[in-house]
């Protein structure tokens, strides 16, 4: 009985503080290994905490070179470079910057962005580490992976059901019972719930397939799978990726992706796509002279000058994030394909096809750091708001960064982790910096390479051993 009504002792919780209270912070703002995962449910590291003053000059270029251009045009353009200009090593808020652009085309798939005169849905994918995507078919099935991930085929799927419930069902108004988006498009991707609302997967899918642009589609395209049966099989995503498994390599998944798909995409009534690459250099650092010749060469014929429909109308618009040193790496293979006719990697004037990725400054580190504090402030914070860090204490981070945004947000989880282990240490200043630096791994396990590793010298001299 003794055990049941003892009491222990216990502290006073309204007494005791969180870690980073001390800071108004409710947690460490910052990554501990500032590596972006699009993936990932931490906002610190999948890209969803973005300063967009920062790069403020490179996404309006890309707003009105690309997305504002209008795409019954044949000559906007279908390929761009997002152009590092720094040599310091990754980590320079690339990954971040195309997530970010990726969620806002998506948004209302760039009609808001084109004033109506567009409308794109965008994919975003980074060629796989160690050399694994060398060949051109290695990149379609990468490009079709996004795709898939993007949900997008079952996007177009809800799109063309609505379209033919809204024919064949006058007076089922969708609107009427559902507001959100996405639930619209994941209902009408089941089949149980049409039959529930009575309505007909026979007659939706008749109606569909007397789409003008589905006429020149092969019969084996999933959208006819069955269509002779008395009842046809209802299709989604799945169907898709299962037929596409199928295909062979080149030729056949080459025309799936760069002719049947876009058929398909226009369709559901989308006149454009952005294809969004990052680090590409995965792919020329790995290639042979032979193998970068033949991938720039397939690029052409899939963007310019094949038979395929999107050589015809340029539906992908890529945009390919390139290191510093890639340029040099590829300029020969560009050059013996035709590409720099068609598209200079490396223009004697300026061009709009090239966004320069600039290097950040000290006021680009200040707000930086500031968005990643206020998205985890206990209490606004108007009058500091860099608090703890002082401006000196910005400045010596940004000089032993070499203004590296992954680096400066490492020192600042590192710098912050240890200031709230010292009751005294209500603020972070220059002082405090210079002497916890040589503490700090800044490189640790992540991918993010110190300051003068010697990976992006190593780019340089690659390339040069090419010439």
């Amino acid at each position: 009985m003794d055990k049941l009504l003892k009491k222990a002792t216990l502290p006073d919780i309204k007494s005791i503080k969180s870690r980073f209270e001390k800071f108004n912070l409710s947690e460490n703002p910052f990554p501990s290994e500032p590596v972006v995962n699009k993936d990932s449910l931490d906002k610190r590291i999948n890209g969803g905490i973005f300063e967009i003053e920062i790069r403020k000059s490179e996404y309006h270029q890309i707003i009105n070179n690309f997305i504002k251009q209008k795409q019954s045009n044949p000559n906007h353009l279908r390929l761009g470079f997002l152009m590092d200009t720094s040599y310091i090593g990754r980590g320079n808020g690339k990954s971040a910057f195309l997530i970010n652009l990726n969620e806002n085309i998506n948004k209302e798939f760039s009609l808001d962005i084109s004033n109506g005169s567009n409308k794109c849905f965008s994919v975003y994918f980074a060629p796989e580490p160690g050399g694994r995507t060398k060949t051109f078919n290695s990149f379609i099935d990468l490009l079709f992976d996004a795709i898939i991930k993007s949900n997008i085929i079952n996007t177009s799927l809800a799109i063309l059901r609505l379209e033919a419930i809204n024919s064949i069902y006058p007076k089922f108004n969708m609107a009427n019972k559902i507001n959100n988006t996405e639930e619209i498009i994941e209902l009408l991707n089941d089949e149980k719930w049409l039959t529930q609302n009575n309505l007909s997967n026979t007659e939706i899918t008749s109606t569909i397939l007397k789409n003008p642009h589905l006429q020149e589609l092969p019969p084996e395209f999933p959208l006819y799978k069955g269509r002779t049966f008395f009842m046809p099989p209802f299709i989604g995503q799945d169907d898709f990726l299962v037929y596409y498994r199928e295909l062979k390599k080149g030729k056949e998944r080459f025309d799936f992706v760069f002719s049947h798909l876009i058929s398909f995409f226009i369709a559901a009534s989308f006149n454009g796509a952005y294809i969004l690459v990052d680090d590409f250099e995965r792919i020329p650092d790995f290639q042979s002279a032979r193998q970068k010749r033949d991938f720039s060469l397939e690029l052409r014929t899939a963007l310019y000058d094949g038979s395929s429909l999107n050589a015809k109308l340029g539906f992908y618009n890529f945009i390919l994030v390139l290191h510093a040193g890639v340029p040099r790496l590829i300029s020969e293979a560009w050059s013996e394909s035709g590409m720099e006719n068609r598209v200079p990697i490396a223009p004697k004037a300026i061009s709009k096809h090239i966004i320069p990725f600039e290097k950040l400054n000290k006021e680009h580190a200040k707000l930086l750091l500031q968005k990643y504090l206020s998205e985890y402030r206990i209490k606004p914070q108007r009058k500091e708001p860099l608090f703890p860090f002082t401006e000196s204490a910005i400045s010596k981070i940004g000089e032993f960064s070499e203004y590296n945004a992954a680096t400066i947000l490492r020192m600042a989880f590192d710098l912050i982790d240890k200031a709230a282990d010292s009751e005294s240490q209500l603020k972070i200043d220059d002082k405090f910096v210079i002497e916890n630096r040589g503490t700090i791994d800044i490189n640790s396990d992540s991918e993010i390479p110190k300051i003068k590793d010697a990976d992006s010298i190593d780019l340089i001299k690659k390339a040069n051993n090419e010439e």
